[in-house]
């Protein structure tokens, strides 16, 4: 036990030696090539997202749909579903800062998925509130037709107008 001890103060001295030798110049470089393997990571990280996109979503079956606010609409949207096929594949509940981006003029990628090509229900169903406190709930339909390549839609919602837009990207 004692042995272990001595050995072990041992190693601490020479490692508090050899830092003490190193010098600023090292250690600036030892930081620069830190921040490069950092760099390298980030960028490997955003490829392989790309990678697993295109696996789990192939462009021949991918479809996505977008949900954007009417311009300049008085309106606080609190949730929205998605049927596809007659099945919820999405249901969302907006924060006070998702609404802000949407009413400035942001666009939310609310579902992501795979459907074989030909004609598809759509159904969407929204719930919000204008800012003096009526709320509003409105639902539309849509038929989603799928071919060969990715499928885009962007669902507008005008929410004191109780209507919902589609538009194919």
């Amino acid at each position: 036990m004692v042995r272990i001890l001595q050995i072990t103060i041992l190693l601490l001295l020479a490692t508090a030696g050899y830092a003490q030798s190193v010098s600023r110049d090292e250690i600036r470089g030892l930081d620069e090539q830190i921040q490069d393997v950092k760099k390298d990571v980030i960028n490997l990280t955003g490829e392989l997202a790309q990678l697993e996109e295109k696996l789990l979503f192939p462009s021949n079956t991918q479809v996505s749909f977008f949900v954007s606010l009417a311009d300049k609409q008085p309106f606080d949207l609190e949730a929205v579903e998605l049927k596809l096929n007659n099945e919820i594949v999405a249901h969302h509940l907006y924060t006070f800062r998702e609404i802000e981006a949407l009413q400035k003029g942001g666009v939310q990628r609310i579902y992501t998925g795979n459907v074989q090509t030909g004609s598809h229900p759509l159904e969407v169903t929204f719930i919000g509130k204008s800012t003096s406190g009526k709320a509003y709930r409105a639902n539309a339909s849509y038929k989603v037709e799928k071919a060969v390549g990715p499928k885009f839609v962007e669902i507008k919602i005008a929410g004191t107008e109780s209507a919902i837009n589609f538009k194919d990207w």
